[in-house]
């Protein structure tokens, strides 16, 4: 808004009146009064004459017609022509029109204001409800979790049954336990903390073999997010359902029996399952751990360290990433193998999808949680891994240029691959918070925080956000396949589109048969959040509820829970029988904090965990 003018209404007046219409006859005198003429005329006795009879020639016609509208005003039935001349005398002698006052820059600025706030209060509405659409969703995915599957990991809603493939520590209880949280859903706290009161101990105490990274991100994650959430370090309980100590006592227990995949591997490099029973641990049968998956349990290792006071969850984790920073790289890139046994890279695969992914996503997100922490060493791998995937990785599709990032499956020797995973569509979300550091766009640029390096990452989180979402726009069920591929200059794809024929992108995408299945991911809709949240961009807003609406249109299961899809290319899709937990822990919860208000988990002060678990920025922190 300007600035108020340095003048007042008094001025206004003023201005309007040079402009306003006088008549002519004051003109007339005004002119002669001010004239050289006046002044030549006066100084002679015929001119003092000639402005005396001027004057008592007035002051007759004055008079005279005075008299005569009287007079025709009594008469004016039997005399026309006096009226006529009344009617011109009126006209020659009325007083114009007074113009309204002008006003200033900042009154006229404030006249618009009640239609800006109008127009602001109806598009939160639009988005308020939009919400609520997410929340009904969630609510519709939990009752058939509760009905068919309680207790089990996850929910088969198109057979209405449970199965255990996490490790039977209901894991679709413990994931959706803080989103719940988020949306306020108390009746689902309760069903949820009374579970994990009275059964959850056992299972950790009783069950076998589970996977390290699978166990540590959903369940040790969620307790962790859920003891914050539910109040635990005020003291006090936010929700209804148990006392958070419950949740902090179960994550405890269960982190110290995960401990074993370090403690008893031959390297810093822990094994990737653990006995939970036997407190035993060994590594896959190929004996390879996944790089991504022993880079993404220090979020939560070193939360626990904070919270209990005991380092030893935190040392443990974090010798991997000071192992890591050892290792020789390209240009910051890393193969997705490695062995616990050699502490060495296994393979020359590099790729930013499964396996690969969330190892980039920690290192920017560990060193958000620990800054201040002689942690400077990640932001530096993470610069460097970043100017990598710039050079070796991006390229832009043909014959419409969309942004992609590929893969070298044989190492930075060999050639190059179009190929994409739907999971690399974390990458734009964690390009922002590294740019960013959580601040908006316009705080980051007003406190001048951000390098040139800082704005190339942030324009390419915006257009590989963007080729995220033609991945789902360029299908007939407007849902993005697991994998795709990218026509390129002098390397084109053989294979089938992804069947939505009216879009702009149908000829540079190709979605080969194999890899049609949608699994309910999340990874764009984290992007969508964190962009719109970086950036203020409605448009992120917009595309997360194009595919929200595809979600609720294709894979809605009418007695309960959504369902995986085989193939999102046909109309209607094939059905897989399957609610993965993240869809509750992750998809709907990001979709859920897209729609709703800024101030809820700011990304200054919380760091999402790979699985949508928000623990707060430990510098931001002050100990109970």
């Amino acid at each position: 808004m300007s600035k108020t003018l340095p003048y007042s209404m008094k001025d206004v007046d003023y201005d309007n009146a040079k402009f306003r219409h006088r008549s002519l006859l004051k003109t007339f005198i005004q002119s002669s009064l001010t004239s050289n003429v006046k002044r030549e005329c006066t100084k002679c006795s015929t001119g003092k004459f000639l402005v005396l009879l001027l004057i008592g020639g007035l002051t007759y016609l004055m008079i005279t017609h005075t008299s005569t509208s009287v007079s025709v005003s009594s008469n004016a039935k039997s005399n026309n022509i006096g009226t006529e001349e009344l009617s011109s005398l009126r006209r020659f002698w009325r007083k114009p029109p007074r113009l309204p006052p002008r006003l200033s820059p900042d009154e006229m600025s404030s006249k618009s204001v009640p239609n800006r706030t109008l127009e602001k209060l109806n598009t939160k509405s639009i988005w308020m409800a939009r919400q609520q659409k997410v929340k009904e969703a969630f609510l519709h995915a939990w009752s058939g979790y509760k009905t068919y599957a309680m207790g089990y990991d996850e929910l088969m809603p198109l057979s209405r049954r449970g199965v255990d493939g996490l490790g039977g520590l209901g894991a679709t209880v413990v994931d959706a336990l803080d989103t719940a949280m988020i949306m306020g859903v108390e009746e689902v706290i309760v069903d949820a903390g009374s579970w994990i009161e009275k059964h959850l101990p056992e299972r950790i105490s009783g069950k076998g073999q589970v996977n390290l990274f699978e166990t540590t991100i959903r369940i040790l994650g969620g307790l962790l997010s859920a003891y914050h959430l539910s109040g635990g370090q005020g003291g006090s309980s936010l929700h209804k359902g148990p006392k958070p100590v419950v949740y902090l006592d179960n994550a405890r227990d269960l982190a110290d029996r995960l401990l074993v995949a370090f403690t008893s591997s031959p390297s810093d490099i822990p094994f990737s399952d653990v006995v939970l029973r036997e407190h035993s641990a060994h590594p896959a049968p190929d004996g390879m751990s996944s790089t991504a998956e022993v880079s993404t349990l220090q979020l939560e290792f070193n939360y626990l360290s904070y919270l209990t006071g005991n380092p030893k969850y935190g040392l443990e984790s974090m010798k991997v990433f000071e192992h890591l920073k050892t290792l020789s790289k390209v240009e910051g890139l890393v193969p997705i193998y490695i062995s616990p046994h050699s502490g060495e890279f296994n393979g020359e695969n590099i790729r930013l999808g499964s396996r690969g992914d969330s190892y980039y996503e920690y290192l920017i997100k560990v060193w958000l949680q620990q800054r201040g922490r002689n942690s400077t060493y990640l932001f530096d791998m993470y610069e460097e891994a970043m100017k990598g995937v710039r050079h070796r990785l991006v390229r832009q599709s043909v014959p419409n240029g969309l942004v992609f990032v590929g893969e070298l499956p044989y190492g930075s020797q060999g050639s190059f691959s179009p190929k994409m995973d739907h999971l690399v569509c974390f990458l734009p979300g964690a390009l922002a918070l590294g740019a960013t550091k959580g601040l908006t766009k316009d705080k980051a640029v007003k406190e001048s925080i951000l390098t040139f390096e800082d704005l190339e990452n942030l324009k390419l989180a915006e257009d590989l956000t963007k080729t995220c979402v033609e991945m789902y726009s360029v299908t007939s069920t407007g849902l993005a396949s697991e994998i795709v591929y990218f026509n390129i200059e002098g390397n084109s794809e053989s294979g089938p589109d992804g069947g939505n024929k009216s879009s702009k992108y149908v000829r540079d995408i190709i979605i080969k048969p194999a890899d049609r299945h949608n699994l309910l991911r999340p990874e764009t809709v984290e992007s969508l959040f964190i962009l719109y949240r970086i950036t203020e961009d409605p448009k992120y807003r917009e595309w997360g509820w194009q595919i929200f609406e595809a979600f609720e249109k294709h894979t809605k299961v009418d007695t309960g829970g959504y369902t995986s899809l085989d193939d999102v290319t046909t109309i209607p899709p094939q059905r897989r029988d399957k609610m993965e937990t993240f869809f509750l822990g992750e998809t709907l919860k990001y979709l859920y904090l897209l729609f709703g208000d800024e101030s809820v988990l700011p990304l200054d002060e919380f760091v999402f965990n790979t699985e949508a678990h928000p623990f707060p920025i430990l510098g931001n922190l002050v100990k109970q």
